[in-house]
C-alpha cells in the first residue's frame, strides 16, 4: 500500500495550511475548527515552509502566555520530513517512529499535496490487516 492509496481513502483531501506570519492564536483556533493536530505553515498554500503542532503550542506555552500573540513561525519545526505519494506505508511508519512525528507532509513536484497522520497510517493498516484476514475466511470456507 502506497500513501496515495491513504490519502485517495480520506474522507478529505484538503491540507490547511497557516502562514508563518499568523497569530499563534489563530493556529489555536484552526487546529480546534478543523480537529486536527498538525497545519503546515506555508506561505503560499502549495509549499511546505514548516509544520506546526498541538505539541508545539503546549511547550512554548511552558515558557510564556505571550506565544499566543507571537508568530507561528517562531513555535514551528522548520526541517521538515516529508514524503512523496508512491511512498510506501512501511516506509511512512519507519520514518514516523525513527523521527518520533505524527505528521507527515506529502509532496509531488515541489508541491504540497496532502498529510499523513499516525492515525492515518495505523487506520489503513488496520484495514488491510481486516481485508486479507477477510480473504483468508474466504479462502478457507471454501468460496
Amino acid at each position: 500500500m502506497r500513501i496515495s492509496d491513504v490519502i485517495g481513502g480520506k474522507p478529505s483531501k484538503d491540507v490547511i495550511t497557516i502562514s508563518p506570519d499568523a497569530k499563534v492564536r489563530d493556529l489555536i483556533r484552526l487546529l480546534a475548527e478543523h480537529n486536527v493536530g498538525a497545519l503546515v505553515v506555508s506561505g503560499d498554500g502549495s509549499t511546505v515552509d514548516g509544520i506546526v503542532s498541538e505539541r508545539d503550542v503546549v511547550r512554548h506555552l511552558l515558557d510564556s502566555d505571550d506565544i499566543l500573540e507571537g508568530a507561528v513561525s517562531a513555535i514551528m519545526t522548520a526541517e521538515v520530513a516529508t514524503a512523496e505519494p508512491a511512498t510506501t506505508l512501511e516506509a511512512m511508519r519507519a520514518l514516523m517512529t525513527e523521527r518520533r512525528i505524527r505528521h507527515v507532509p506529502v509532496v509531488a513536484d515541489g508541491r504540497l499535496v496532502g498529510i499523513i497522520s499516525i492515525g492515518d497510517v495505523v487506520k489503513a493498516a488496520m484495514d488491510q490487516l481486516t481485508f486479507e484476514r477477510d480473504q483468508l475466511d474466504h479462502y478457507v470456507q471454501g468460496g
